[in-house]
């Protein structure tokens, strides 16, 4: 099973897509994408380490998630990814063309070699206004045309908004 989880900050995107990799009763992988450059990025860090099971192994990796992603290509593994918005800053961050496309285009396919159970959560970034500067218009598009590449690879794609999960597309 692949699954793209979907939402706003703080939309309980990452609490919902906990449960859906847990439900998979196989050992699980947290890959955290994240870097902490802030206090408040500390913080935000700290609390999903906080609510999720100790149990759970994880792996960071800020830049080279198709190689993650395929050191971990097991049918008896589940693994979440979190998250891909902030991965695409870091490589935004880079300023460096080639190794953004080469990441991108590696990561695709990644995803659909994976054999496992697979959770992935993305911020959905393009449902407020048209951002003021280039690097946040970039960033938006750049966002949306992940999501929807990662929406064609795997089974399940679900909304979340205030905590509530509504099913954008299932394979039952």
């Amino acid at each position: 099973m692949k699954h793209l989880v979907l939402g706003g900050v703080r939309s309980g995107k990452s609490a919902f897509a906990q449960e859906q990799v847990a439900a998979s009763g196989k050992p699980v992988c947290y890959v955290a994408t994240s870097q902490v450059w802030d206090d408040d990025m500390e913080k935000r860090v700290q609390l999903h380490k906080e609510n999720r099971p100790a149990e759970w192994r994880l792996i960071e990796e800020p830049l080279a998630l198709a190689d993650v992603l395929n050191s971990l290509n097991s049918p008896d593994q589940a693994v979440i990814v979190e998250c891909f918005t902030l991965w695409l800053t870091n490589l935004l961050c880079l300023e460096d063309e080639d190794r953004l496309e080469q990441e991108k285009q590696a990561l695709l396919k990644a995803v659909e070699a994976f054999q496992g159970d697979l959770v992935l959560v993305s911020s959905e970034v393009g449902l407020g206004i048209m951002p003021m500067n280039a690097l946040a218009r970039r960033f938006a598009d750049e966002a949306g045309s992940m999501n929807q590449s990662l929406a064609k690879l795997t089974n399940r794609v679900t909304f979340v908004a205030a905590g509530l999960p509504m099913p954008l597309k299932s394979d039952f």
